[in-house]
């Protein structure tokens, strides 16, 4: 039974958007609602199983019975372990969570949207749990095809239509470099599932073809990542595809492609490649997203945008942490991730309550529109400290486990999530605390929203229930990440798997019995704390330096006025021309 547990996670949600595609026209909106939130419950379920299964090794699945022999398989494998059934299962909670906020957000929605997020969650489920190579391609393809759909679901708006093009052209663009890897190994090998690859590979040196396949393939993953300098059709994206998408997108999809690199590198070519050049890529990728995207998170008063080039940022975190080729790091890096993605998409839920209220997303427009819903204002503030990473949220536990590995990393941490969380922080005490002056309207450089259409109907005179409870969820896993230290188990458990790429293949390619891989301890420290606390401190600094710029002194403002070119230079870079992205693609 436990051998098709990741098949049922990939199958139930493809049944469940059948069902609603052949019978949604005559059904009603409730019951609609009800199946498919119960859909990716049951997948969450189907996880969490797996989750605690994997935890005395891996649970492998071939389809229709096609088990290898003499290590030589043509069938589709599906390849579970702790790390990937984790990442799974927080997909499917990710998706319970829009589902359940999608049932007030859209007063009058079709069936298809719900389709759509079903064949979502099948791809981010598939792509996780996959154990071939061109099974992730066709899995990363079937997410990235729905996802464009997803952004142009308001069809009838001119920027919807082009946020999906963007999406659309460049994503395409990326899956195309990871076919051409993916076509230069089969070519070599004549294999395709990881575990062959990587005994095909093992031993064999880092020759130019392996090289190239291995930069062609994290190409694509890197570009759904939004890694620098592939990154710039997902703030355009986000600022258009509605609130509950936004979540999926900013929270799992991603950091998937962060997964997707890690996995490739780890079970197919950490044999094969020399390790140090792998670092110094994978770091100087991750040192210009971070910084980009903190800089860029600053100069929005477009909050989607604003949300969306904090999570730019966070994914060079995660590169970053990844680049240590570590098992510590590794755990960490999984800790931040989960921790930012409940964080993140409590925020985006947020602001879509802003939407659902006054029909705007712009920063200058809504000062101290809301400041009569505390509540809301509270969990605002709450989700931009957990982004800059306050004891005890998971985003803390994870910063302060990568950075152990290094002496200059805290800075690098502690500056970008104190710049990210700050520009967050600013919009909420403005917009929910009426803090400051009235912003002033700046130069036509900045994208504020006001011509977008609202997401809403009608707007909603008061917060339903159910948005409120995904909100409180999400923000409730983001601090169960840094506070149950079984959790913190669970990440060094998984990242030991994940690195162990001799039981991969073995337990895949022979059914050997799983030998238990020794995790590293991951705990808080006196230095994750401090560090955490400072850039907590120095949010709020440039949080109130932002609001009341008008009063610094005359230093303080020549300085930003000096390096008001290199914003320009910045915003020109992010033109939203097709043309543009692909030259730098």
């Amino acid at each position: 039974m436990h051998a098709w547990l990741p098949a049922l996670g990939v199958v139930a949600p493809i049944l469940a958007a059948s069902v609603l595609t052949a019978a949604g026209k005559h059904l009603p909106r409730l019951v609609i609602d009800l199946l498919a939130t119960g859909t990716a419950m049951l997948v969450a379920g189907l996880m969490a199983a797996l989750v605690s299964i994997t935890a005395s090794g891996r649970v492998v699945s071939w389809v229709g019975g096609w088990t290898p022999r003499d290590g030589v398989s043509v069938g589709i494998v599906l390849v579970a372990d702790r790390a990937n059934a984790s990442l799974a299962l927080l997909c499917a909670v990710l998706t319970t969570c829009a589902l359940i906020y999608s049932w007030r957000y859209f007063e009058e929605v079709e069936a298809h949207f719900h389709v759509l997020l079903l064949l979502f969650l099948t791809g981010l489920v598939g792509f996780a749990l996959t154990g071939d190579l061109f099974n992730m391609f066709v899995f990363f393809e079937l997410m990235g095809a729905v996802a464009y759909a997803l952004t142009g679901y308001k069809i009838e708006e001119p920027e919807s239509v082009q946020g999906a093009f963007n999406f659309g052209v460049i994503n395409s663009l990326g899956a195309y470099f990871t076919l051409t890897g993916i076509g230069l190994l089969y070519a070599r090998t004549g294999q395709l599932g990881l575990a062959q690859l990587s005994r095909s590979l093992s031993g064999h040196g880092a020759d130019v073809l392996v090289v190239a396949a291995f930069t062609f393939v994290c190409t694509g993953w890197l570009v759904k990542a939004a890694a620098a300098p592939f990154h710039f059709w997902l703030a355009d994206a986000h600022a258009v595809a509605p609130t509950p998408v936004c979540v999926l997108f900013s929270g799992v999809m991603a950091p998937l492609g962060v997964y997707g690199v890690a996995r490739v590198h780890w079970t197919v070519f950490s044999d094969a490649l020399p390790g140090q050049a792998v670092q110094r890529a994978f770091l100087l990728l991750g040192i210009v997203t971070a910084l980009i995207g903190a800089v860029m998170c600053l100069m929005q008063r477009h909050i989607k945008r604003m949300l969306a080039y904090s999570t730019i940022s966070h994914i060079g975190l995660f590169l970053v942490a990844f680049s240590a080729l570590r098992t510590a790091d590794t755990a960490g890096l999984a800790l931040y991730l989960a921790g930012h993605a409940g964080v993140k998409a409590a925020l985006f839920l947020l602001a879509g309550l802003l939407i659902s209220h006054y029909g705007r997303i712009d920063e200058v427009t809504l000062h101290g529109r809301a400041a009569h819903r505390r509540l809301l204002g509270v969990l605002w503030v709450l989700g931009a400290l957990g982004l800059a990473g306050m004891p005890p949220f998971g985003t803390g536990l994870g910063k302060a486990v990568v950075e152990e590995s290094s002496p200059w990393l805290p800075v690098l941490f502690t500056l970008v999530s104190a710049v990210t969380a700050g520009a967050v922080l600013r919009a909420g005490l403005r917009v929910h605390f009426g803090l400051g002056p009235r912003p002033r309207a700046e130069g036509g450089e900045v994208t504020s929203g006001q011509q977008e259409e609202s997401e809403v109907e009608e707007p909603l005179p008061r917060t339903p229930v159910t948005m409120l409870v995904a909100i409180i969820v999400l923000l409730a896993l983001g601090l169960c990440v840094g506070l149950v230290p079984a959790v913190a188990q669970g990440a060094a458990e998984a990242a030991a798997q994940l690195v162990d790429r001799a039981g991969y293949v073995d337990q895949t390619l022979s059914g050997a019995s799983a030998s238990p891989a020794l995790p590293e301890a991951v705990h808080w420290t006196a230095s994750g704390v401090g560090f955490g606390l400072l850039a907590v401190a120095l949010a709020v600094c440039v949080a109130l330096i932002a609001i009341y710029q008008d009063s610094l002194p005359d230093g303080l403002t020549s300085l930003g006025r000096r390096i008001s070119p290199v914003r320009h230079v910045l915003h020109r870079a992010h033109s939203g021309h097709i043309g543009d992205y692909v030259a730098w693609l």
